[in-house]
């Protein structure tokens, strides 16, 4: 998707409504440190260290399309506990999300519970009945979707198994899609999609197609073969198939198979990565954009999802971003802003990785740079070089100075892998910098003590750590610009 069509697409978007309709669940994110196995039996001993709660399933797929702009009206059912009452608090703080949720005191609120260590999961604990919503609940979702479907442009349907998408609400859904002309997207963990009926639209990953059809989906040709077959078995109107890293698949009744490429990106948690595809797609649709639009929208918003940690959300700048950073070289794609290295430490912090920032001029870079940078690297997970301005060279080092600007001595640290982002600053310290990213560690060379560190003290009063790196003997800048000063021209 490029830049234009995007901006194009993000500027329909707000306003547009959506109903999200489905199995609801309370996300609960547990996130500590593993150092020792435990005396009673071996398995790790976790010191946990915060918590994050959100809302998953349905409820994921609604915090996406309010992130993109979009609002939403989330029919769903909870239980008269005490989740059922984060639930409820949860959408009330999304302003963007309309909440339409029928309590069933018969049923616990579907809780997922996981543990997270170093950017993995440890362990997840599940609470849940998967036993059909009935009788006076079951009436009263079916009645609720009919005020929430009121001018959505979109129904989504998001089917977890766990009882709330019965036969009748299915039918609610389409009855009401009927009378307000909105589109009915399906994404469904079931094994068999005939009970959706016509709907416009049924999104099942490789797997899951391969389960409902009894056929291999791995190559191009399987899979349209079974996108065939799943259009024989069920009466939907569409299949989109989605693959992974091969992209996804899309299969309309009278029309060839089409196959559409992916950007290869980073994964890092695949989870809630089809919750945030559902509502891209739903909400492009919503907008009245072509289906082609809406694949290649739910594509960018899914691939920026997976180098997130949990059932997260996208945004529009992150989408904008990612445009970009796809037609720049690796290296260039490393070089960030003050407010884009935040929010990648940020990112970084939700997969428990730990952070480490130094800085310097690196105006010629040489042997005894690349070494330092190697040990700093030793001592984080993420390294951040800030790195100073041409201005700001000229005003620490002089006339003649930097004999490299900006620009190319960005790309050049940039392209050490040992080097994770390189954030310039314009200030003679780079204690913003530090301030904005509140690494885990700061490191500076061995020429240095701790008290002339710049951001010593602030580090270590948030629990970071100072260190020294050795340094290689007979290297630096100033001695390389006088050699090159008395060679012969």
């Amino acid at each position: 998707m490029d830049l234009a069509a995007l901006q194009h697409l993000l500027a329909d978007l707000p306003g547009k409504r959506v109903a999200c309709v489905g199995d609801l669940m309370v996300d609960r994110f547990v996130y500590g440190s593993v150092s020792r196995i435990s005396p009673e039996a071996p398995i790790p001993v976790m010191a946990r260290s915060h918590d994050i709660v959100m809302l998953g399933a349905a409820g994921n797929v609604a915090r996406n399309v309010a992130a993109l702009g979009g609002s939403v009206a989330l029919v769903g059912v909870i239980g008269g506990d005490a989740d059922g009452h984060e639930a409820s608090r949860l959408v009330v703080e999304e302003p963007l999300i309309e909440g339409y949720l029928v309590t069933d005191p018969s049923r616990p609120t579907t809780r997922k519970t996981r543990f997270v260590s170093g950017g993995q999961q440890l362990l997840r604990v599940d609470l849940e009945e998967s036993r059909p919503v009935t009788g006076e609940c079951e009436q009263r979702l079916a009645r609720t979707i009919k005020d929430a479907a009121r001018g959505a442009g979109v129904i989504l349907l998001s089917d977890y198994g766990k009882g709330v998408v019965t036969d009748a609400v299915i039918a609610a859904c389409r009855e009401a899609a009927a009378e307000t002309g909105a589109k009915v997207v399906v994404d469904s963990k079931a094994r068999s999609f005939a009970r959706y009926g016509e709907v416009d639209l049924i999104k099942p990953n490789a797997l899951e197609l391969s389960h409902a059809t009894d056929m291999p989906t791995e190559s191009d040709a399987e899979v349209a073969a079974a996108l065939q077959r799943a259009l024989e078995l069920w009466p939907a109107k569409g299949v989109l198939v989605t693959r992974g890293g091969k992209g996804v698949s899309l299969a309309l009744r009278g029309e060839p198979v089409r196959h559409f490429a992916t950007v290869a990106r980073e994964v890092f948690d695949a989870s809630g990565a089809g919750d945030t595809a559902l509502a891209a797609l739903g909400l492009a649709l919503a907008a009245d954009t072509g289906l082609e639009v809406a694949i290649a929208f739910a594509q960018l918003a899914s691939g920026v999802a997976v180098g997130k940690a949990g059932t997260a959300t996208v945004g529009p700048d992150e989408l904008i971003e990612a445009v970009l950073t796809a037609h720049m070289a690796p290296a260039e794609a490393k070089i960030a802003t003050a407010q884009r290295m935040a929010e990648e430490v940020a990112r970084w912090r939700a997969q428990g990785l730990r952070v480490g920032f130094t800085n310097g001029c690196f105006d010629i870079l040489h042997r005894g740079h690349v070494a330092y940078l190697a040990q700093a690297k030793a001592w984080c997970d993420r390294l951040i070089v800030g790195l100073n301005s041409d201005a700001s060279v000229k005003a620490l080092k002089g006339e003649g100075r930097p004999v490299n600007d900006l620009e190319s001595r960005a790309l050049v640290l940039a392209g050490l892998q040992s080097v994770d982002l390189v954030a310039p600053f314009e200030e003679l310290t780079p204690l913003k910098l530090i301030e904005a990213a509140r690494p885990d560690v700061l490191i500076k060379g061995a020429d240095y003590s701790e008290s002339e560190v710049v951001g010593a003290a602030e580090v270590k009063s948030w629990g970071g750590e100072v260190r020294l790196a050795a340094l290689v003997d007979g290297y630096s800048t100033t001695s390389a610009i006088a050699r090159m000063k008395k060679e012969p021209t």
